[in-house]
């Protein structure tokens, strides 16, 4: 029995390992905040347009996730990248393919603005 525990507890780390994306950093939306201000940081919102326009954190630009791969140059890789979207999951994606561009440093806000405070 403790051997299919254990089984279990290292097949969902490997899956939360994955799903976080390598080198991509999870934050909260008060880690977020901290980083308002400093100019070497660039803040994205992932939500489509409609869900932007609905409610939208000032500091964030809009970059919708399916047109990331095509708009990142926009971006400058040598910043710290702050990725949003409305649960967390789509700037999970997001941060995975900013990673696969060349980006450095870049933080997923866990929950999004579901759980923005």
């Amino acid at each position: 029995m403790e051997f299919i525990v254990i089984i279990a507890v290292v097949v969902l780390a490997s899956l939360f390992l994955k799903r976080s994306g390598k080198g991509v950093t999870t934050i909260n939306s008060e880690q977020a905040k901290s980083k308002f201000g400093y100019s070497n940081v660039q803040f994205i919102d992932v939500r489509t347009p409609m869900e932007y326009k609905g409610s939208k954190v000032k500091e964030f630009k809009n970059l919708p996730l399916d047109q990331l791969g095509k708009r990142a140059k926009e971006l400058d890789p040598k910043k710290e990248t702050v990725v949003l979207c409305q649960s967390g999951m789509r700037s999970s994606r997001a941060c995975k393919v900013l990673k696969q561009q060349g980006f450095t440093s870049v933080y997923n806000v866990r929950g999004g603005l579901n759980t923005w405070r």
